[in-house]
């Protein structure tokens, strides 16, 4: 995804994932009554919407690479994101009376942490490889945890189903770019850390409330990327072109499927939210198709299938 905010504190299964990250998705809430257009068009529409949005603006970023260090449009890409989620959210008056302790920052910087990194380690990651199969390779870390979380039959089968696919895309593309599957296998391993943090972030009422542990966790995350990622981003920030588009990218990424997904998860059951979730790797492989012209080889449309099923298997609620 990119996954980056659109991921869900918890994975597939268990709560659904998605691309920035809200902490508990697709709770079987009502619909809105009323409300604006967004409200009243099918919220499997505003899913698809959404992800094709988030992975169209990967598939930008990949342009961009020709002229800013990928670090550093990785960084402007989460530094973005954070800005419009702390204006929006504003999570320095936490919901309540929730206090900013200092058990509550170290839980917060580790998640902003994880997301940052597995941001940065994807888009390194589809510097070396298509789209499609970047994601795909990543979707390997959230589908383990489900996995090795509940233990059943059912996410067992998923987790053997993944492996073959992630297995089937390495093989495909370790000779040519092993640091390329190694980033996306990373971005997998970061994104998993996120699920579980993110769980400890949801059960925090304070910290769940209107998304601000989330917002905080952002900005945390980017600055802890700064040090390494700020000198790359100069040439950008010295051109307003460049920075427009580096900042286009993060919103199209980010904030939009986000926004999207908080409308679409509010009226989907959980399990059906999570069945869309499998959808994710085909989009990201379209989006590849259409922007970047990635055309994918059998064996790597094989490997993304299989993650795809192995998705939809893990896509239940207990």
């Amino acid at each position: 995804m990119d996954v980056a905010a659109r991921t869900s504190a918890s994975p597939p299964g268990t709560a659904a994932r998605r691309a920035a990250a809200p902490p508990a998705r697709g709770a079987d809430t009502p619909p809105r009554a009323g409300g604006s257009l967004v409200w009243r068009m099918p919220p499997q529409l505003l899913f698809v919407v959404g992800a094709l949005t988030q992975y169209v603006g990967a598939g930008l970023a990949v342009l961009l690479f020709e002229r800013v260090p990928v670090i550093g449009v990785a960084w402007l890409r989460v530094l973005a994101a954070a800005a419009v989620m702390a204006a929006w959210t504003r999570p320095w008056r936490l919901a309540g009376d929730g206090r900013w302790s200092g058990e509550r920052l170290r839980l917060v910087a580790g998640f902003g942490i994880a997301l940052a990194g597995m941001n940065a380690c994807f888009y390194l990651a589809i510097d070396r490889l298509p789209l499609g199969t970047a994601v795909a390779l990543e979707f390997a870390g959230p589908i383990a945890v489900t996995a090795l979380g509940s233990r059943t039959r059912r996410d067992a089968l998923a987790l053997a189903t993944a492996a073959a696919g992630v297995l089937l895309l390495a093989d495909v593309h370790v000779a040519g770019s092993p640091a390329g599957v190694a980033l996306a296998l990373a971005a997998g391993a970061l994104w998993a850390g996120y699920v579980v943090l993110g769980h400890r972030v949801a059960a925090d009422r304070a910290l769940g409330a209107s998304r601000q542990g989330l917002a905080a966790a952002m900005v945390l995350g980017a600055v802890a990327l700064a040090p390494f990622a700020a000198p790359s981003s100069v040439d950008a920030l010295l051109s307003p072109p460049l920075l427009l588009a580096c900042v286009g990218v993060g919103l199209a990424s980010s904030v939009v499927p986000y926004a999207l997904d908080q409308v679409a998860m509010a009226r989907l059951p959980r399990a059906r939210f999570a069945l869309l979730l499998a959808l994710l790797p085909a989009t990201a492989t379209v989006a590849g198709l259409v922007v970047l012209q990635q055309v994918p080889s059998v064996a790597e449309t094989a490997g993304i299938a299989l993650v795809v099923c192995a998705t939809a298997l893990g896509s239940h609620v207990d």
